[in-house]
């Protein structure tokens, strides 16, 4: 169980929310749209930190689960929290894939696939747009205003 507030967002906030976002954000996040591979703004990114959900600011993923896999796109193999993805069968494109989205607001955030490193052997590819990140030691993002374990220093481990 997360000590975050997985509570999706309400109407008005999810509006505001969505308001913030660029042509290319809503298209990936809101339509399950893919990023083209090798720009990314995270895909080189070296810092330790939080990545978090673009949209609403849950952690996804912390730089300690990140490495290279060569596909273009920013690869982790553990989620920051597994209660804070949702995996969903995509069968678009004539392909059986794993999609991944926020458990908390249901933006897109990629697809999981099973040829990772141990110990999970799982590859969470993402769109870089789908995320937002914080450096470790700085503070969470907390767009819902929500306090709790969101107002708590992001880690990297």
């Amino acid at each position: 169980m997360s000590d975050f507030d997985l509570t999706p967002p309400d109407t008005l906030q999810r509006a505001e929310l969505i308001a913030g976002l660029s042509e290319e954000e809503r298209h990936v996040l809101l339509q399950h749209g893919t990023e083209a591979p090798f720009c990314g703004a995270f895909l080189d990114n070296k810092l330790e930190g939080v990545y978090t959900c673009r949209l609403c600011g849950l952690p996804l993923f912390a730089s300690s689960a990140k490495f290279d896999s060569g596909t273009g796109w920013p690869s982790f193999f553990r989620p920051y929290d597994p209660a804070h993805i949702k995996t969903i069968r995509d069968t678009s494109y004539g392909m059986i894939r794993t999609e991944i989205t926020c458990a908390r607001c249901g933006s897109h955030l990629g697809h999981v696939f099973p040829d990772g490193p141990a110990p999970t052997y799982e590859r969470h590819c993402l769109n870089s747009v789908s995320l937002s990140f914080t450096e470790a030691g700085e503070p969470l993002p907390d767009p819902l205003h929500r306090g709790g374990a969101e107002a708590q220093l992001a880690q990297a481990a």
